[in-house]
């Protein structure tokens, strides 16, 4: 079989899933290609309906598209549902069927870099309330945590995540200020904002002045590949977990997802981070 993967998006020419992907498929000795539709807003619905008739076998949608191209879909996955965004698209006898591999990924990536810790006895932060947050704010209530908070500049914002919560843990949103007073009580910090992205990598969300000794700060920003605020988590005495572990994790259970494999990520993780070292 000779696969047709790809990703859509606006902008997308600089994504790094053509190599990850293209990594996936020799690893599992397949045949296919990753190709990448960088898609105007006005143009949508003309690249899905090409994409459609090439039969595409499966494909990721990135910004901006994650909620709109669900109006395009046959079926959603209940979880895609629940998040209200898709970053994963499958072919499958002839329906395009969404899920959302995001906030999974998020999961993965940490259960893979740090395999003792037990989530369910764990108090995590989100901050930031944008459609990262969103996507692991249900991925992380999946694993019976004893609380997920969320901190976002505008609280409102953070407030409107909480019914996505139908666990049994506990959740409340805080303004940046309650988070960074209060941020001792928390096991896990993840970062999920652009705050810190090149070229503006002298930003961060706030001070980690009362993180935890040994809690796990995440910032799912990969360039650069380690954020002003992890420097200062490491500084603190706190594990750190870089972003570009998201991108793989979340790609790989895509392309679980496509083909019916399981692929390692462990190799490709050191390569990546070689890769953005170097950039």
């Amino acid at each position: 079989m000779n696969y047709l993967f790809g990703l859509i998006g606006y902008p997308a020419k600089h994504s790094k899933s053509p190599w990850i992907h293209q990594h996936f498929l020799d690893q599992q000795s397949l045949h296919g290609a990753y190709q990448i539709w960088e898609t105007s807003p006005e143009g949508l619905k003309d690249t899905l309906s090409s994409m459609k008739k090439l039969a595409v076998d499966g494909f990721n949608v990135t910004v901006p598209y994650k909620e709109k191209v669900m109006d395009y879909l046959d079926e959603i996955d209940p979880y895609a549902e629940k998040v209200g965004a898709v970053n994963t698209v499958l072919l499958r006898d002839g329906k395009w069927i969404g899920y959302n591999t995001d906030g999974r990924g998020f999961v993965r990536s940490l259960q893979e870099t740090y395999p003792h810790t037990r989530l369910s006895e764990k108090k995590a932060l989100l901050i930031g309330a944008g459609g990262a947050a969103r996507g692991i704010y249900a991925a992380l209530l999946e694993e019976n945590m004893q609380r997920v908070d969320i901190a976002n500049r505008t609280k409102e914002r953070a407030e409107a995540l909480l019914p996505l919560n139908t666990s049994s843990a506990s959740s409340s949103a805080l303004s940046f200020q309650e988070a960074e007073d209060n941020l001792a009580k928390y096991d896990i910090v993840i970062q999920t904002t652009s705050v810190g992205m090149t070229p503006n990598d002298t930003a961060k969300p706030f001070a980690l002045n009362h993180v935890k000794d040994g809690a796990i700060v995440a910032d799912i920003i990969y360039k650069p590949f380690e954020t002003v605020l992890l420097q200062e988590a490491r500084e603190k005495g706190a594990n750190i977990l870089h972003g570009h572990g998201m991108l793989v994790y979340q790609a790989a259970l895509a392309f679980e997802l496509w083909t019916g494999t399981h692929v390692e990520a462990s190799q490709l993780l050191k390569e990546f981070e070689q890769q953005l070292k170097g950039d």
